[in-house]
């Protein structure tokens, strides 16, 4: 609804005290070479909330010689520059670029995600909100009192203490306002805290000079209430966006702080993932994660690649094979050759896709606060015109002012404010009730608005637990023999082979895990083997080739196969239903997913789903959906890995289950608790709702602004008056938003059209 979150400009103060500006050759030192002469530095600016500040920042920082480019991305609060080394023949002072943003009234230092600080911010406007609300409730009834008729020395008695009362509620509740309107002002910009700060502090002042004049009327009752009303909103406000920051945040900590490097004389350093340098050597520890991207000079294990490719099955790996930053090592211990650092690695790179995705969601808000910056000074305008109309012509410049404080009061964008917040609320509240969490208040528009959905395989439309599919088909002898190897091992489809062939019946002497492999048992008649085809048979591993759609375990004895065990993930409940309702309401539905071909083929046929692409990666799944989204479609990502994060804060909007992964689920806008997939048509239906709920809101108050705002001019309303007038269009606006507690979870679901599901190779079908 404003310019600036409430602390916008009121914070900076603050941050100047905790932060230093960098000094030259700590920019130089934390600046990224892109070659053909350019850097790039990433500053963190935590005073940005809104699109008017990311203007400034941007404006300013353009209007250097030495910058190529600047972008803010909101949801970060970070600034990332590209400059040029040198300028004129002149090597580049990179102190100047934090210089410039300071100049605007901004505060910037070196920017990293893994220093998050506390939100204080967010608890002090919950305490605002409180206090303002108390206050409010008590001049309330005061106010009552006096309406009823109350004597004059009741009266002045009760002015006297809602004075009193009102005056710690706009000194601490409505710094945020104050302080954002000054500091707007003293940079000769302009933002919607402007009027409110004029509006609340006039209202008061009126009122104590009444109140001192044993007036009849006073309005502390409207001030406060006025200000109780936008704190809502604010709070709100920072609130969703403070939630949309945390995935960066939660993916960041999948890196480990440090890593045992070795020297070549066989001494064993502890080092800060930082300092990590291409060509050092990494002792990884089962269940340790992997710091950097590097390869594998000895030891073997089976990897958890979720991060990767979102399956759900280990990869084996051994010497001479790759590993990723962020990957975990399950069964083995390895030593691996860095190839590259922390900040090139491929955690690194989704972080990195993620932000970028994220900072264009910016331009939805910078819609409104392009229309807030007109305002601002619209309603300035509008109140001095009246108050030195009625000033001049009406000769009585007390009354002029009453009148002036009526437009600024009954101007004052509360209904405007909670027409999206109270939606998002209610909205958000049916959801949860049907098992959704709404994450990012803005996402129910834009849900409101998809015509194209992607699904992941694992984990979203099927729920990562391998089942056993042949049991008819296996000698129970040989059922029972498999299941009590593997309870020897964690693998995941030796433990559904486990849970299939129930509590072990045959006990073994020596039982040794192969990591990457089997599991392998030396018994009197000969040596039992269960893992792949390649380690139980000693053959090559003809079977489990990209077409086959089913996942195998493979018992030997002294390499001869005795059975083979085939497994398959299982599908979710309701997703057959929930494709069929999307696909026959006019949707384009696909899957995106970095499982093999043929497993992905399958479950396309068997869901009736013709557009989905196997085998992609999370650059080629977020590729994807931003590639959606140029082509003009609104594209839905329903996905839970850790890959699929990328993807998720890509597409224009996204929902992750509930059992995805920590990351999957930050970078998400809605997150389903239940197993049923029947969530996805009914968040889009409660959206679509809530979308319409919007337009309402705002056509409602739209029309108040244009019959209250006349009325006031003319010198019918009161402070008092406007305020009602005011806090009555909000209710109208709540009571319609409540409106939505109507839908059932039996959603119907209509869409326009269906759009092809197109995506840089013009279609996801393989």
């Amino acid at each position: 609804m404003s310019c600036c979150a409430a602390g916008t400009e009121g914070a900076l103060d603050i941050e100047r005290a905790g932060h230093a500006l960098p000094t030259a050759e700590e920019l130089r030192l934390a600046s990224r070479d892109l070659g053909d002469g350019l850097q790039q530095i990433d500053l963190a600016v935590p005073a940005v909330h809104c699109g008017a500040c990311i203007t400034t920042i941007e404006t300013a920082l353009r209007k250097l010689p030495e910058v190529e480019r600047a972008r803010v991305n909101l949801t970060s609060k970070r600034v990332s520059i590209v400059w040029r080394k040198e300028q004129g023949g002149r090597p580049t002072d990179p102190s100047v670029l934090p210089r410039a943003i300071a100049a605007t009234g901004y505060e910037a230092h070196l920017f990293t995600t893994a220093a998050e600080a506390s939100d204080e911010l967010r608890n002090k406007l919950i305490r605002a909100v409180a206090l303002s609300g108390f206050a409010a409730g008590n001049i309330m009834l005061l106010s009552v009192s006096i309406w009823s008729g109350a004597d004059a020395a009741t009266r002045d008695l009760f002015h006297w203490i809602s004075a009193m009362i009102a005056a710690p509620a706009l000194i601490i509740a409505g710094r945020f306002f104050y302080q954002s309107a000054w500091n707007a002002l003293k940079h000769g910009r302009t933002n919607m805290d402007v009027p409110i700060a004029l509006a609340i502090t006039l209202s008061y002042v009126v009122s104590l000079w009444e109140t001192l004049h044993h007036g009849e009327h006073a309005w502390f009752d409207a001030t406060v209430s006025l200000l109780f009303f936008l704190l809502i909103g604010r709070t709100l406000d920072h609130v969703m966006r403070d939630r949309a920051r945390s995935a960066i945040t939660g993916l960041a900590r999948l890196s480990p702080r440090g890593a045992m490097v070795l020297g070549e004389n066989g001494s064993r350093d502890y080092r800060p993932v930082e300092e990590i340098r291409v060509g050092d050597r990494i002792a990884i520890a089962a269940g340790d994660r992997v710091p950097v991207d590097g390869e594998i000079v000895a030891g073997s294990s089976d990897m958890d690649v979720s991060i990767v490719n979102g399956e759900s099955a280990p990869l084996a790996v051994t010497a001479g094979d790759g590993v990723q930053a962020g990957t975990l090592s399950l069964t083995g211990s390895l030593v691996i050759l860095a190839t590259a650092t922390a900040r090139d690695s491929f955690l690194a790179e989704i972080i990195g896709l993620m932000e970028a995705a994220e900072g264009g969601r910016a331009r939805y808000r910078r819609i409104a606060d392009r229309a807030a910056q007109i305002y601002a000074p619209a309603v300035h305008l509008l109140a001095l015109l009246t108050f030195l109309g009625w000033g001049v012509f009406g000769g009585d410049w007390k009354q002029a002012m009453l009148i002036a404080i009526s437009v600024l009061i009954i101007t004052c964008p509360c209904a405007l404010g909670l027409a999206v917040p109270v939606v998002q609320v209610v909205a958000a509240g049916r959801l949860f009730r049907n098992g959704i969490m709404v994450k990012d208040g803005s996402a129910m528009e834009r849900l409101a608005e998809v015509d194209t959905i992607a699904f992941d395989k694992t984990g979203t439309l099927t729920l990562g637990r391998p089942r056993f599919i042949n049991r008819s088909e296996v000698d129970p002898k040989h059922l029972a023999l498999a299941a009590s190897l593997a309870a020897h091992s964690r693998h995941p489809l030796s433990r559904a082979l486990h849970a299939a062939g129930g509590s072990p019946s045959t006990e073994f002497d020596t039982v040794r895990e192969i990591p990457g492999a089997g599991i392998e048992a030396v018994m009197p008649d000969g040596t039992y083997r269960l893992g792949s085809r390649t380690f139980a048979c000693q053959t090559i591993d003809d079977r489990a080739a990209e077409n086959d759609a089913t996942s195998e375990v493979v018992l030997s004895l002294d390499g001869r196969e005795l059975e083979r065990f085939r497994f398959e993930d299982t599908v979710r409940p309701g997703a057959d239903g929930a494709i069929g309702r999307l696909l026959a309401q006019g949707y384009s539905v696909g899957i995106l997913s970095g499982d093999r071909k043929g497993v992905v083929a399958s479950l396309a046929a068997r869901l009736g789903i013709d557009n989905w692409r196997a085998g992609l990666s999370p650059r080629e799944k977020a590729e994807l959906c931003a590639a959606a989204g140029a082509k003009g479609q609104k594209l839905l990502m329903v996905g839970d890995g850790i890959n699929d994060a990328p993807a998720l804060a890509a597409a224009h909007v996204s929902i992750a289950p509930a059992t995805a992964a920590d990351v999957g689920r930050q970078a998400a806008d809605f997150v389903f608790m239940r197993e049923s997939l029947d969530a996805v048509p009914f968040a889009i239906e409660a959206s679509r709702r809530a979308g319409r709920l919007i337009r309402e809101n705002f056509a409602l108050a739209i029309g108040y602004n244009a019959l209250a705002v006349p009325i006031a001019i003319l010198g019918y309303a009161t402070p008092l008056i406007a305020a009602i007038a005011m806090s009555s269009s909000s209710i109208i606006v709540v009571l319609n938003a409540l409106r939505l507690n109507r839908l059932e979870m039996a959603a119907q679901v209509a869409v326009d059209g269906k759009p092809s599901f197109a995506g840089p190779e013009a279609s996801f079908a393989s």
